[in-house]
């Protein structure tokens, strides 16, 4: 079997018959090389290989080989099939080549397939010197989403119909691969194969894998850069807006600004160097430690599998392949971030004599409130304007709304600054300020050293102490509260006017008269002023405020606490990138499916990523560090916009937010977006949430397993359960809280998560199932995204064509090594000579390692592994003795 595009895509299926053995009375293994050959140029190409079919004179292909769309193919084409015997498979060398001899080759052009009766051509397969005939090839051409029945040796397609499809997706079915709906600007360099496997009923079933590349790897890292400088630069401007310090407070906001500028000036270096790069659009493996890659996600693809069987809708099963997101460049000798962070957290309360200690949730609450009083500020001045034209206009109505608005938004502000944490820090940062100090001073006893007013201690002397912020300050002299409400304050100005008043409970405040006086906004616009100025008086002391207590949670954790948040931005700059590549992807293959819309924008997605990480050596810090990033994912929300133009630059997602909470803008062509829901296309924000299952497969596992410790593997199980029922519960549509499989499958996944058992891979796969049943996002991950990984994915895979599609089950380790076959297009080596005999070298088309371990295997490998480790030990002691 081999595939082939030339402006419609085409399947070629190659069956042989009495094909002869290099030995006399030896059954050939036979493997099929194919090669194009351009006739203009005259020179070959190698292009593909089947799978070794062992000990068969009639062997029957399995695999496929699929040209890219962009493949230079034209009628005049020649396509080569080249037979060889593999003569030496099983062998205990795996990593010498392969010795292979040629059985006999056959050429036919596109033009000949394309005219062919039934799609069909019957070729000889010719010697050396063309004259013997060693044996025949049948080549097929079929077509994929419109496949007939027929019987268990034939697949057939419609020439005209294969013409009308598309260079990457046959069916019309919207689909993340349709020519006309898929999003051509953020997946690209498709690598297809295609499989045909035989159903328990004995029929054929067709089988495509696709795997792109995706170019979010690089573009949502860079904006991220470009955020996290905007917000660092930001940072540093309020705190130069801080205003005059005490020479104890100024020298830390230098110092606290100099680390600021050292982490804008790296970040500003790698984006640079970023901006440079061209080329394939993932990084791979080989490039992890990169510093200047360290935000890039490791090989990051997507993987789709497409199923046509007779007489059913083709199926679509989707998965993310990336490696695990960590911090590869600075290592992991102290952990990963969820130890750091713990440590740290516990360094800061012990360290917190130069400063107060603010706790997490305290700067966490600091950032919401700046983030809340920018946000609402133009808001309540754009409404108060509102007001005003509205008095203007003498529309009764639209006062009575822009006063109903503003009431709301004004409260909002209130709400936001009525926080605790807002006086106690209004209280610190005026007894920060030299002024309080040299009064401070003035004001010592004899024989009492410095900072040692009794009423109000200096945050110097809270700081030695270990105290947090006073919760209970009075105002401090001169200085009016910060949580003075902008509305009653402005109530105040004119309190005995017979104007109505502006009021909090947003009731209309036209009492007297039910129409507007001609002179209405003369009488409103005092107070609107009054009310703006009132409310960015207070928007720059609460702004202050807060901007002091960020000073004192970074002077307390400099330098190490910038050293942390710079590994959690890498971390979270990976796992962003594989997220918003998964969302894209699923949301265009559920564009025509109403249900999951509505799902979309009612209570948003799961996204389930699958770790394979084992609980040992480094791989405790990556999955420390893998663990916290995709966490953070749940600060990220999505909104699908309307692009400008069809142009690719506009339809690229766009990252915008803070680090405390990123929106990622999805744009999709005009035809697209009119498809949404209306709740979709008015802007509502989309929630995804991220849950993270962790089962160590690995020979490092087992000896975690036996010798180590894997309760941060428990934890993290029994953590992300939780959410994943909290997620299910939360579903109210009837088409989930009906269906009996999924709260058995949940149950089942609850008992496993608590189950001491060694690479309890039970737990994957009811995860990936529940997944997959709520029309979630999938990932799958290990340290580089490579054997572990693929091993799973087509497991899965093999798993999926067994339970939904009836794969017969003597196909079922075939199917798996034909799709973990490792030949490629350049992995058989041949001179193209007068000599086709000449020795040739082949990889070894050999699964792998990349199965998951047989239980019989898991049961004794660590016996195994114990026994090579004393043989070892005896080998060096015996070798240097």
């Amino acid at each position: 079997q081999s595939s082939c595009q030339t402006g419609s895509l085409e399947e070629i299926w190659t069956d042989q018959g009495d094909l002869i053995g290099s030995g006399r009375d030896r059954k050939p293994n036979a493997l099929v090389q194919v090669a194009v050959i351009d006739p203009r140029e005259q020179y070959l190409v190698s292009h593909a290989c089947t799978e070794i079919v062992e000990g068969s004179r009639d062997p029957l292909f399995l695999t496929g080989v699929t040209f890219p769309p962009e493949y230079p193919a034209s009628p005049e084409t020649l396509v080569k099939l080249t037979v060889y015997d593999v003569r030496d498979k099983a062998r205990d060398n795996v990593s010498k080549p392969l010795s292979v001899s040629f059985l006999g080759s056959a050429t036919f052009s596109v033009s000949d397939l394309l005219r062919s009766k039934d799609d069909q051509l019957t070729l000889n397969l010719r010697s050396s010197d063309g004259v013997l005939a060693v044996g025949t090839v049948l080549v097929s051409r079929v077509n994929m989403g419109e496949m007939e029945e027929g019987d268990v040796d034939h697949i057939t397609a419609d020439v005209q119909q294969a013409q009308k499809c598309t260079l990457v997706c046959e069916s019309s079915q919207a689909t993340p691969n349709d020519k006309d709906n898929s999003p051509l600007t953020v997946f690209k360099n498709p690598v297809c194969k295609v499989y045909k496997f035989q159903t328990v009923d004995s029929k054929w079933m067709l089988v495509r894998e696709q795997m792109e590349e995706c170019t979010l790897s690089f573009s949502i890292p860079r904006q991220l850069l470009h955020l996290y400088i905007q917000e660092d630069m930001r940072r540093i401007q309020e705190l130069r807006d801080l205003g005059e310090l005490s020479p104890h407070w100024d020298n830390l906001r230098k110092e606290v600004i100099g680390r600021y500028g050292q982490v804008i000036a790296a970040y500003q270096e790698t984006l640079a160097e970023l901006n440079k790069i061209t080329g394939p659009s993932f990084k791979p493996s080989c490039s992890k430690a990169q510093r200047y890659l360290e935000f890039i996600p490791i090989n990051l693809h997507t993987q789709r599998m497409r199923v046509t069987c007779p007489r059913q809708t083709d199926a679509f099963y989707d998965v993310i392949t990336v490696g695990a997101p960590a911090a590869h460049f600075q290592g992991f000798k102290g952990g990963g971030l969820q130890r750091l962070l713990s440590r740290h957290e516990a360094e800061k309360k012990s360290t917190a004599y130069q400063c107060i200690y603010y706790s997490p949730e305290h700067t966490a609450k600091a950032q919401e409130v700046l983030h809340s009083v920018g946000h609402l500020q133009p808001l309540i001045s754009g409404l108060a304007d509102q007001l005003l034209q509205a008095a203007q206009q003498h529309s009764m109505a639209g006062l009575r709304e822009a006063l109903k608005t503003l009431a709301g938004k004004t409260e909002q502000f209130v709400h936001a600054l009525k926080d605790e944490l807002v006086k106690s820090a209004l209280l610190a940062l005026h007894a920060a300020q030299p002024s309080y100090v040299t009064k401070n001073q003035n004001q010592t006893l004899p024989g009492h050293q410095g900072h040692s007013h009794q009423d109000h201690p200096s945050p110097s002397q809270r700081g030695q102490q270990g105290q947090s912020p006073p919760q209970n300050p009075g105002h401090s002299p001169g200085q009016p509260s910060a949580t003075d409400s902008p509305v009653v304050v402005c109530n105040n100005v004119d309190g005995g006017s017979q104007t109505a008043p502006i009021r909090e409970d947003g009731q209309t405040p036209l009492k007297r008269q039910d129409s507007i006086p001609w002179d209405w906004r003369e009488q409103l616009c005092p107070l609107v002023v009054r009310l703006k100025e009132c409310v960015a008086e207070v928007v720059v002391r609460a702004r202050r405020a807060m901007t002091f207590v960020l000073l004192q949670e970074a002077a307390c954790s400099i330098p190490q606490g910038l050293f942390l948040k710079q590994r959690r931005d890498v971390v979270f700059s990976q796992a962003l990138a594989a997220l918003a590549c998964g969302f894209v992807m699923r949301l265009y293959a559920g564009m025509e499916d109403k249900g999951f819309l509505r799902q979309l924008h009612l209570v948003g997605l799961v996204a389930q990523f699958e770790s394979l990480l084992s609980t040992y050596s480094e791989e405790i810090g990556m999955l420390e560090d893998m663990e916290v990033g995709i966490s953070d994912l749940h600060r990220v929300a999505f909104k699908i916009t309307q692009a400008k133009t069809d142009d690719p630059c506009d339809l690229q997602p766009v990252v915008i937010g803070r680090r405390e909470h990123y929106t990622v803008e999805v744009p999709l062509p005009r035809l697209a977006f009119q498809m949404l829901p209306h709740e979709i296309k008015e802007g509502k924000a989309l929630q995804v949430y991220p849950v993270l299952f962790n089962v160590g497969i690995n020979e490092q596992q087992t000896i975690a397993d036996r010798f180590g410790d894997i309760s941060l593997q428990e934890r993290i199980n029994q953590r992300n359960f939780e959410i994943l029922d909290s997620y299910y519960k939360s579903l109210s549509l009837p088409c989930f809280q009906t269906r009996t499989d999924l709260k058995d499958l949940l149950g089942t996944l609850g008992q496993n998560v608590v189950t001491k058992k060694r690479k309890n891979v039970e737990i994957l796969w009811l995860a990936g199932t529940i997944c997959r049943r709520l029309n979630g996002i999938r990932f799958t991950s290990c340290k580089s995204a490579k054997d572990r990984t693929s091993m799973s994915v087509t497991l899965e895979q093999c798993a999926l064509l067994r339970d939904e599609h009836q794969l017969n089950k003597d196909y079922f380790i075939r199917a798996l090594d034909c799709m973990r076959s490792r030949l490629t297009q350049g992995e058989v080596v041949c001179q193209w000579d007068s000599d086709p005999e000449a020795a040739c070298s082949v990889a070894e088309n050999k699964p792998a390692s990349r199965h998951f371990y047989p239980i019989a295997l898991l049961l004794v490998s660590s016996h195994l592994l114990v026994v090579w480790l004393i043989l070892s030990l005896v080998f060096l002691l015996a070798k240097y003795q």
